[in-house]
């Protein structure tokens, strides 16, 4: 269980790395940092996988492969195209909002579908713990909720950005247990190789996103990132390049693998609560890129949150009649 907990923690910390990107290069479109990404996820990988993993990603069968890339299609592009056009559709703040519930809906999806295999939590002493992360989260995106409130937009496309808010949520709520459910049939197998194995299987989309990118800017300057942007690297290209390695190797490798090493290790309704951790290290490395402290109000949702965790850590899963 510390084990599980300490490995969240860091896939939280490695994760939460990709929400300060955007403020690190706002010249460049959702769309450029996801591609670049994903693309220094699968260059980062090919190394990797022939240094530290070539005998056990020989190991994994065809249905192992076909599942890495459906993991990776859904968790990875898809979610972050819903995502990025939420917020091109309606903004940050419903977006944010709605991104906001996820450790809340994983854990209430996985507690009732793996209720079997991990056993269930009982829903009376989880019921304390879901509240407190719901209200540290409501807290903590309060000047969202703020700006969502004032705003003054086309209800249409905030309908739209809604919809494809919830896409986002769907689909990372369907990744984690469908990561947690192929690791745990295969406890013999190495987390950090299922981790390079999604990153190779990465690595052909991202490319190809890249060419079908270029060639649209090409043929439609503007149609999907600005006409003046300098393809492929933009006007900080040392800048670029270098940030999308940083989060390649960090947040997408090792993020994933550390993700792994906690999802065979604890019980999904689990660990999806953890992903608070994403929240907690996004808000840090944002106040401090900003060299302010957090205001109160964020304070006290970050207190809830912990609370929350460490309420959720107490509660012992009571096995379920087969």
């Amino acid at each position: 269980m510390l084990l599980g907990l300490l490995f969240a923690l860091v896939a939280g910390l490695m994760w939460g790395m990709v929400f300060v990107a955007p403020v690190m290069l706002p010249d460049y479109a959702p769309l450029l940092l996801t591609l670049g990404r994903y693309l220094a996820f699968g260059l980062i990988a090919l190394p990797l996988a022939l240094l530290l993993d070539r005998r056990a990603l020989r190991e994994l069968q065809p249905e192992d492969w076909r599942e890495a890339a459906r993991l990776s299609l859904i968790g990875n592009f898809l979610y972050y195209l819903c995502l990025s056009a939420a917020i091109q559709r309606a903004g940050a703040p419903l977006p944010t909002m709605i991104i906001g519930t996820l450790p809340v809906v994983i854990a209430l999806c996985a507690n009732h579908r793996n209720r079997e295999r991990d056993g269930q939590l009982p829903w009376p002493k989880l019921a304390p713990s879901l509240a407190l992360i719901a209200a540290g989260l409501a807290l903590v995106n309060r000047d969202e909720l703020h700006a969502l409130q004032t705003a003054a937009g086309d209800p249409r496309r905030y309908a739209e950005g809604a919809l494809l808010a919830i896409a986002a949520v769907a689909c990372w709520t369907w990744y984690p247990i469908r990561n947690a459910d192929w690791l745990r049939a295969h406890a013999d197998r190495s987390p950090r190789a299922w981790a390079t194995a999604q990153g190779l299987v990465t690595l052909p989309v991202a490319a190809a996103g890249v060419l079908l990118l270029g060639l649209a800017q090409l043929m439609a300057p503007g149609a999907l990132i600005p006409a003046a942007y300098a393809f492929p690297f933009g006007a900080t290209p040392l800048a670029y390049i270098g940030l999308m390695a940083v989060i390649g190797l960090c947040s997408s490798w090792l993020g994933t693998l550390c993700w792994n090493e906690a999802s065979q290790r604890l019980p999904t309704s689990l660990s999806g609560q953890l992903i608070v951790f994403e929240t907690l290290a996004a808000l840090a490395y944002a106040f401090a890129l900003q060299q302010r402290l957090p205001p109160p109000a964020t304070l006290a949702g970050v207190a809830l949150l912990i609370a929350g965790v460490v309420w959720a850590l107490r509660i012992k899963p009571v096995q379920t009649p087969q």
